[in-house]
């Protein structure tokens, strides 16, 4: 795996003609939304028309999202026909994403799998974790295991099944596991960059174009916890 880092300040996990991964930063928004914020698929536009020289508008399509206190692996598209077939990846679930976490409450058992049934609340954008079904819920389920014991924390390594909103996040915390600064599930202080210790750290898919498995790995933020991984 090579990368790249250039002016605009981003790092490229992998680059063709097709598609185009990113390694996100804390605090980067995949997508424009309502605090009229830069979006990092503008500062990807900006450093394809740089690169290439490319004249008029760039065609970039955003495949998925990640929350913005999170950091690691987004893939974005740089053909309709990738952007197509990459969505259907995504939604047929026919990629394998790994996330790593820290939290500070040990979980029950050193690995496990999580089935709940998240219910997402619009109004504060939160999603509650319930063991049995309840109304407008949808199932979520993961696998986690302890990969690293640290002196306060403990770091996760989480595979997903599943992809709902606030997942990884909310089922932690369902355990008493909330994740290292996520104040909004549970974690009794924040980070001073206002991030929460969640790393989408790997993700493995065959390329939309020319069917080559792909595996893509993000370096974790450069802090003292993470490093000590």
């Amino acid at each position: 795996m090579k990368i790249l880092s250039n002016k605009n300040n981003i790092q490229i996990l992998h680059e063709d003609n097709h598609i185009i991964v990113v390694n996100k930063r804390v605090g980067d928004i995949v997508q424009g939304d309502k605090t009229g914020d830069k979006p990092l698929s503008e500062v990807v536009k900006e450093y394809i028309k740089d690169k290439y020289n490319k004249p008029g508008e760039v065609f970039l399509g955003v495949v998925h999202r990640l929350d913005r206190p999170t950091t690691g692996i987004v893939v974005f598209a740089r053909t309709s026909k990738a952007l197509t077939r990459m969505n259907e990846l995504f939604s047929n679930r026919e990629t394998q994403k790994t996330y790593w976490a820290i939290v500070k409450n040990r979980p029950e058992n050193p690995e496990d799998k999580l089935i709940h049934f998240l219910k997402r609340n619009e109004k504060n954008n939160t999603s509650k974790a319930h063991l049995k079904e309840v109304p407008d819920s949808k199932l979520a389920s993961l696998d986690y295991k302890i990969i690293k014991e640290l002196n306060n924390y403990f770091a996760l390594e989480i595979n997903l099944h599943t992809g709902r909103h606030h997942q990884i996040r909310a089922q932690l915390s369902a355990i008493g596991s909330p994740i290292k600064g996520d104040l909004k599930y549970g974690f009794d202080r924040s980070n001073p960059d206002g991030g929460i210790h969640l790393h989408a750290r790997k993700l493995v898919f065959v390329h939309p174009v020319s069917k080559e498995n792909l595996i893509i790995i993000a370096p974790v933020p450069n802090d003292v916890i993470w490093n000590a991984i």
